[in-house]
């Protein structure tokens, strides 16, 4: 009986320190975020953490957002919008820098690691073509999706895009984003997380299409009207 105490007291240890290795530095910074949220500072981490997710953050700000919104879900609309302002607000920072930096002097810089045959050079000025190309799509769906807005943010800065077209392509579905979120939370409380975590992917693809759809009708609109 004593030794199998003792054994469970070994296996709760260590597992104790497995949860605690150092290795293990993503799970303790999440850990960290979502902390915040049971504090009387949850909004302002939010703030900081939805102007430095886009620039250089690799936690996502839905966590903390969910984790606000559980706590008080009559405010959770108000989590939302926050989130939502400060993390556009994020990305047109990262975007200016990425400007700042210049594309021709990402290119450059990628030809002075590229070894052999690998031409990072030639990759990242295609990442550059297929950005302004596609610009309009590519800020949406980082901004929606899981997909990292901070790498679409950078990106646009680097490609030169429209800064103006850059931030209310983004404040649209940054806003979608978070404030689809906060209003499950606010109409449904516990119950949403439990639904975006079940049909969250699903629903992305949907609005996906239904945007495909959208910008196919009125480009189809667009033409008809021009002759």
């Amino acid at each position: 009986m004593v030794e199998s105490e003792e054994k469970t007291a070994e296996s709760a240890a260590t597992s104790g320190e497995k949860k605690a290795a150092w290795w293990h530095w993503h799970r303790h910074l999440y850990n960290w975020v979502v902390h915040w949220a049971d504090t009387r500072f949850g909004m302002l981490a939010l703030i900081l953490l939805a102007i430095t997710e886009p620039i250089c953050v690799p936690i996502p700000a839905d966590v903390l957002v969910i984790g606000l919104c559980l706590g008080k879900p009559k405010q959770s609309l108000r989590y939302g919008l926050t989130c939502s302002l400060f993390s556009v607000l994020g990305g047109t920072i990262a975007f200016s820098l990425g400007l700042w930096i210049g594309g021709e002097n990402v290119v450059g810089f990628f030809e002075q690691i590229s070894i052999g045959p690998i031409h990072l050079a030639d990759k990242a000025q295609k990442a550059l073509e297929l950005y302004e190309k596609h610009n309009f799509w590519a800020i949406a769906i980082s901004a929606l999706t899981p997909v990292p807005y901070m790498l679409f943010s950078w990106l646009g800065g680097f490609a030169d895009v429209s800064l103006f077209k850059f931030i209310w392509v983004s404040l649209i579905f940054r806003t979608i984003r978070f404030g689809g979120e906060s209003l499950l939370f606010y109409l449904l409380g516990e119950r949403a997380r439990r639904l975006i975590e079940k049909y969250f992917n699903t629903a992305t693809i949907v609005v996906i299409i239904l945007l495909v759809v959208v910008a196919f009708l009125i480009k189809k609109l667009g033409h008809a009207f021009t002759g």
